[in-house]
C-alpha cells in the first residue's frame, strides 16, 4: 500500500475522532507543524509512529494498512499471468510493511522491558 494512502486514513480517522493536529501532536509529543509534516508527507512516517496514532486513535493498524479490494479480483483475462503477478505484487508488498512491523513491536518490546527493569530498581 502506498503510504500516501496510509497518511490519507490516519486523516480520515483522526477527523472522524473529532482530534486536530494539536490533540495528536500533544499525545505524540510533538509539535503541531512536525504532526502537520507527517500528515502532509513532508515528514516520513515511522513503522513506530503508525503503532501510536493507531493507539490514539483506538483504531487497529490493519485498518491503515487495508489493501485494495480488488487486490483479490481476478479479471477474466486469457493470460492468467497478469492475476498471479497481481497475487505476488500483493504478497511481497504484504511482507515487506508485515517485516517492518513485526521489527519495529520488537524494538518496543525491547525499550519497555527496559523502562520495567528501571523502574524496578528504583
Amino acid at each position: 500500500m502506498e503510504m500516501e494512502k496510509i497518511i490519507e486514513k490516519i486523516a480520515q480517522y483522526r477527523n472522524r475522532k473529532g482530534y486536530t493536529y494539536e490533540n495528536m501532536a500533544d499525545e505524540l509529543e510533538l509539535t503541531p507543524a512536525a504532526y502537520r509534516k507527517i500528515e502532509t508527507g513532508e515528514t516520513k512516517l515511522t513503522v513506530e509512529r503508525l503503532f501510536r496514532i493507531s493507539a490514539i486513535l483506538e483504531t487497529p493498524i490493519n485498518e491503515f494498512l487495508e489493501m485494495d479490494k480488488n487486490a483479490f479480483v481476478q479479471n477474466n483475462y486469457s493470460n492468467e499471468s497478469v492475476f498471479q503477478q497481481k497475487i505476488e505484487n500483493f504478497y511481497q508488498e504484504n511482507k515487506e510493511i508485515t517485516d517492518q512491523l513485526i521489527k519495529a513491536k520488537d524494538q518496543l518490546i525491547e525499550r519497555l522491558q527496559k523502562e520495567i527493569q528501571t523502574l524496578k530498581r528504583r
